[in-house]
């Protein structure tokens, strides 16, 4: 035990003294006096105590394990695109924002009726996609066993980034070697 804990343990039992000591006082004192008072206020202190009590009680409860983590895009494995399609990106909710998109890596999920699949797309060095503008890209499914059947060449589908769909697409040729 440290020197913090045994401290603390000492505290719990002084001011539970004092809450039975006040108790007895407030019991045998008579109503209306200022003895009686002095013993409901030792009783009092001992309030404080009892939260802390209760909060280690529940520090002592199991806890759930953490979520897993969910999955996602191997960063070394290579690009490996699931079929061809073509994406009209939507003009944003601020017009300040109203860029094209630089060249990199975007992660969304294409959603189809009421499902969405984890997908990502690149967009090479020296080329810009414009909004409200078709564009051919490749796209990789996080999982393409479960999607293929999503997406069947001509498939229509949103793109979904956080909380806003930003692009609307269509599937034009599924990559053979993958689906």
């Amino acid at each position: 035990m440290t020197t913090i804990q045994s401290r603390r343990k000492l505290i719990v039992v002084i001011l539970l003294c004092l809450a039975v000591g006040g108790a007895l006082v407030r019991h045998y004192a008579e109503r209306g006096t200022t003895t009686r008072d002095i013993g409901t206020l030792l009783m009092v202190l001992w309030v404080p105590i009892i939260g802390n009590v209760v909060a280690w009680l529940i520090g002592k409860l199991p806890r759930r394990a953490p979520p897993a983590e969910p999955a996602t895009f191997d960063a070394a494995r290579a690009f490996t695109p699931h079929f061809l399609a073509e994406l009209t990106l939507r003009p944003p909710a601020l017009p300040s924002h109203d860029v094209p998109l630089a060249p990199g890596e975007y992660r969304c999920a294409l959603v189809v009726d009421n499902e969405g699949f984890s997908a990502r797309w690149f967009v090479s060095q020296g080329e810009v996609l414009a909004r409200g503008t078709a564009h051919a890209l490749d796209i990789e499914l996080l999982s393409p066993e479960s999607a293929a059947a999503r997406f069947p060449a001509g498939a229509a589908f949103r793109v979904l980034v956080g909380d806003s769909f930003i692009a609307d697409g269509r599937v034009l040729e599924l990559r053979p070697a993958v689906i």
